[in-house]
């Protein structure tokens, strides 16, 4: 059993929003226990679009993880860091994190079931064993994964307190002369649903960026997270008018000279949720981001 109570500053929020940021369970899934009647509030049935009042207590049924299911395939890792509670792993781009409509073999999760075995969190359910943070298939870099539920729950909370550091390289479009912040909360397009967008509705997000070179019509940058919101340093970018080279969605596309969009998840450093100790990796910048670079140096790319 889970019991929440609200704050005076969270008034007038709808009841799946607050149970999704103030858990693991997604929104979708928040609504669902809503609408099923397993989370309620002050001990009654409340539906998704409820909105919550000071004082109110909302207490939930939080679902038991389910049996993994997932095919274990056996699919070479690039592992920086393993010890009983978590592994850091290297993810390469063009590799989709956990199964998806589309995507059911060949992801990140396949490989980990064959590695670890029954060694996987099982908070986030059957499809997404040990998948405490994503990112996307075309960015590549790295990512922790939890083998159990208390370095899971422990990882978790460290991103939601912003106290886990999480670094990014880009190749962005246009030349930024001056380091910056992107203040602008996100949330899902209108239209859209599987884009992000900037609305004042959304969820606060931050992020900084400093300029390792300004080549004129590229940009290398190097970013940091401050918040961790789907597709954030995408958007963000987009937002201020210099797009990630190579986005897909949000950008100029995928030129045929460039393999994937250049967004590389160097560094990250958090504390261990078992030991307590501080831990950080950095991984070497990809042979695609290299070329990409080399392309720009010698006027190649346009």
């Amino acid at each position: 059993m889970s019991r929440l109570n609200l704050t005076a500053e969270e008034e007038g929020v709808r009841a799946d929003k607050y149970i999704s940021e103030h858990s693991e369970l997604s929104r979708s899934l928040a609504a669902s226990l809503l609408e099923k009647g397993e989370c309620t509030v002050n001990g009654r049935q409340c539906g998704k679009n409820c909105k919550l009042k000071i004082g109110d207590i909302i207490e939930a049924e939080l679902p038991e993880a389910e049996e993994l299911e997932i095919t274990a395939e056996n699919i070479p890792l690039n592992i920086v860091y393993e010890d009983g509670d978590l592994l850091v792993v290297n993810k390469p781009k063009g590799m989709v994190v956990h199964p998806a409509p589309g995507h059911y073999s060949g992801t990140l999760v396949n490989a980990l079931m064959y590695h670890c075995k029954d060694s996987l969190s099982g908070i986030n359910g059957v499809i997404r064993p040990g998948i405490v943070h994503r990112i996307d298939k075309d960015t590549s870099g790295l990512l922790i994964v939890a083998k159990n539920d208390a370095a899971h729950n422990g990882l978790a909370e460290q991103i939601k307190c912003h106290s886990f550091t999480r670094r990014y390289e880009a190749v962005v479009l246009g030349g930024i002369k001056e380091n910056g912040v992107v203040d602008a909360p996100l949330a899902r397009h209108k239209i859209d649903r599987k884009k992000m967008a900037v609305s004042q509705e959304g969820r606060e997000a931050r992020t900084s960026f400093e300029v390792v070179e300004n080549y004129g019509k590229y940009t290398h940058l190097r970013l940091a997270l401050e918040t961790g919101r789907t597709h954030q340093i995408r958007v963000h970018m987009a937002h201020i008018g210099h797009p990630v080279a190579g986005d897909p969605v949000y950008g100029d596309g995928r030129p045929k000279w460039l393999e994937g969009q250049c967004l590389h998840a160097r560094e990250i450093g958090f504390v261990h949720p078992v030991t307590g100790e501080s831990l950080f990796f950095t991984s070497e910048l990809p042979g695609y981001f290299e070329k990409m670079l080399r392309n720009i140096r010698s006027g190649a790319v346009k």
